[in-house]
């Protein structure tokens, strides 16, 4: 029998962060690598909420894969230093985020319009040979043409695996995903593939696969924040019961309220703005008015309370 396809987990800027990785791994589980949303150089030094959220002491449970965005090999040396410093040997390299704030620093997506420059870019991985690069990206900026041009040259170099949103940067997250880029792209790719993009349910990754059997796996970001027990279910091949998802969820929660609890310093109104970010994408099908009472609590005690009552109330099918 063949194994299941790996599962990765998208990072997120301002979801995925150490406290939500580690509750989720250890109530859900199903992801063979989580990673850090990616870590820039920003007025000349790091920002304090990324270096910790790569701080070995906040990741014991699920170690991950830290991300990097950059536009110059000085960026890229210093972001990798700081990895190796860190302990990491496995670390990720953004060229696919779509926002104009980083794609005009020629970051992310906006670096692939310019071949000399990601060349530039990545040839710096051979000056630290003890970290184990891989590539998100893009189909391209402005045209799907840009990653097919760029390709041989990604083909030449020791990534451990690509990672293909196949979509063009201008898009954003809009529209259809370009699954004729993606097959061209497949054809040609000689390293290990993964697909990211629109995710939502266990038919949609076995309609991926099937399609395209190569793939080494894929890539859930929002699929996994409506519906975290998705990856579990895949790789065990068994699908839980709407109470497993009910209990499990509660479970989530209530891991998630303690660590947060712990590490924000700002008091109940602080926690309760964290917590209501969850609910951007947890259960998108939920009732509406049980939602708005989530998103209405005031108190933190009202919060959890509003929040039992829409797991509890909320119809969860099985095996979707």
């Amino acid at each position: 029998m063949m194994e299941p396809y790996a599962i990765h987990f998208a990072p997120l800027q301002g979801y995925t962060d150490s406290v939500y990785r580690e509750a989720h791994a250890q109530v859900f589980g199903g992801v063979e690598t989580y990673y850090t949303p990616f870590v820039r150089i920003e007025k000349g030094g790091f920002r304090n909420k990324e270096l910790r959220d790569i701080a070995p002491d906040e990741n014991t449970f699920a170690l991950p894969v830290p991300q990097m965005i950059a536009s110059s090999p000085e960026e890229f040396r210093r972001i990798a230093g700081l990895f190796r410093e860190s302990g990491y040997r496995c670390a990720d390299i953004n060229m696919g985020c779509p926002f104009p704030m980083q794609v005009r620093q020629h970051r992310g997506a906006g670096i692939l319009p310019y071949p000399d420059e990601v060349k530039a870019l990545l040839e710096t991985i051979f000056e630290f040979p003890e970290i184990q690069f891989s590539v998100k990206m893009r189909l391209g900026w402005e045209s799907p043409d840009e990653a097919l041009e760029l390709l041989p040259f990604l083909n030449g170099l020791p990534l451990s695996h690509l990672t293909l949103h196949p979509r063009i940067g201008m898009q954003q997250y809009k529209g259809e995903t370009d699954k004729d880029g993606l097959s061209r792209f497949y054809g040609q790719c000689t390293l290990p593939l993964f697909y990211n993009g629109d995710i939502r349910t266990l038919a949609d990754i076995h309609a991926l696969t099937g399609r395209f059997p190569c793939l080494r796996g894929v890539m859930l970001g929002r699929g996994l924040l409506s519906s975290p027990w998705l990856a579990a279910e895949y790789r065990s091949g068994n699908l839980f019961t709407a109470e497993e998802k009910r209990e499990k969820l509660f479970a989530f929660h209530a891991l998630l309220v303690e660590k947060y609890s712990s590490r924000l310093e700002g008091g109940e109104h602080q926690i309760l703005d964290k917590m209501k970010t969850l609910w951007d994408y947890l259960l998108p099908d939920a009732e509406k008015r049980l939602r708005k009472k989530v998103l209405k609590s005031s108190r933190l005690g009202d919060y959890q309370e509003a929040v039992k009552n829409l797991i509890y109330d909320t119809s969860i099918t099985a095996g979707q």
